[in-house]
């Protein structure tokens, strides 16, 4: 091999080399990762709270018997409109032994006791025309007698009340249960046949109705204990109803309950607000409802995704990472303002031209491994 081929060779073996280093250092330098980014925007941004609840109307009134008895005839149905005063149901009394006993007994004693003080009127009386006795002494034995008839009867009222259900003695033994106020029956919970019990000391009744008011309703719900804090009386409430999607009400926050009840290891606080009703759809009891209570707004402000934000581990102020250059990202603090869980106001470091590091990196993919 002449020394021109010998050193041609060593140039060839020392180029490719060099090629080979420069190769391998090109590709070890170069980021194997690259990272997205996105741009700030001009948004509205309006944090809420969602409350789960129901429609209720605001008064329910419940409709109990005067007297206990057996439920003899229903004259209205569920869902009826009533005025005060309606007839609902009859009763047939059922009368209570002892106190039958008792009643029947003291009719007896009334009875002996006007006998007796009607002898002894006749017999002043007698006296008192001829004037042997005094107008003052004959005037209290009239008394007496005239209290012996007025026990009397009282005496058989309450006999009769307990025996046929009223004083007037009414041949179907039937007492009235009507409507104390005007409404919708919302439920008849007995049925005919049904035994029912009146309202005393001792027991609160049994209920022959349920009447309310359907336009005057409200929404009732539950707030967290971390939200109830930022409600304030009079917040307005927009209302949706699961059973009429398209239609929307207002509301305005008029009860914060003083005391929350722990449910499922979380403290709960009753809200309520008054729901305008209005005559475009029919809104029945017990609808389950979402209230939304903007508990802050901010129009037009420069905006950035809560899921690029990061926190610093010491300091635990929010930060982002901005592009400086290709693939080069600098740190820098934020100050921010209101947020409504997917996007948050950017008060101050950044400006609206920053390009924000997206932390879902992107592998960069090899030609080869698509072929």
């Amino acid at each position: 091999m002449n020394k021109y081929a010998k050193y041609t060779l060593i140039g060839l073996l020392t180029i490719g080399v060099l090629w080979a280093v420069a190769f391998f250092i090109k590709k070890n330098t170069t980021p194997t990762k690259l990272y997205e980014t996105e741009e700030l925007e001009k948004k509205d941004i309006v944090n809420q709270v969602i409350v789960t609840g129901k429609v209720i109307p605001e008064d329910e009134i419940n409709i109990k018997p005067q007297i206990s008895g057996i439920i003899s005839k229903i004259y209205l149905e569920e869902g009826e409109q009533v005025k005060e005063g309606d007839l609902i149901a009859t009763i047939k009394v059922v009368p209570n032994e002892q106190s039958l006993a008792s009643a029947r007994g003291r009719v007896r004693n009334a009875e002996v006791s006007l006998a007796n003080a009607k002898l002894e009127f006749d017999r002043n009386k007698e006296l008192f025309d001829k004037g042997v006795i005094a107008s003052q002494d004959f005037a209290n034995i009239k008394l007496t007698y005239d209290q012996a008839k007025l026990e009397l009867e009282n005496a058989q009222n309450d006999y009769r009340i307990i025996r046929l259900g009223s004083a007037g003695g009414s041949s179907s033994a039937n007492t009235n249960v009507r409507s104390t106020v005007a409404g919708t029956i919302l439920e008849i919970p007995v049925k005919e046949g049904d035994q029912v019990i009146q309202s005393n000391n001792f027991n609160d009744g049994t209920t022959v109705a349920t009447i309310a008011d359907m336009t005057k309703m409200i929404f009732e719900g539950e707030v967290d204990e971390a939200e109830v804090g930022k409600l304030k009386l009079g917040m307005p409430l927009e209302i949706s109803l699961g059973a009429l999607e398209k239609s929307t009400y207002s509301a305005k926050l008029k009860f914060i309950a003083p005391k929350g009840t722990e449910e499922e290891g979380a403290v709960q606080f009753k809200i309520e607000g008054d729901l305008v009703v209005t005559d475009t759809a029919y809104v029945r009891a017990g609808y389950s409802a979402n209230a939304a209570i903007v508990l802050e707004e901010k129009k037009d402000v420069l905006a950035i995704k809560e899921a690029l934000l990061q926190f610093d581990k010491e300091t635990e102020k929010p930060f982002v990472e901005v592009e400086v250059g290709e693939n080069e990202f600098e740190k820098r603090e934020l100050e921010l303002g209101v947020s409504d869980g997917i996007d948050v106001e950017v008060v101050s470091g950044l400006d609206e031209n920053a390009k924000v590091k997206v932390w879902n990196e992107l592998e960069k993919k090899d030609d080869n491994e698509d072929s």
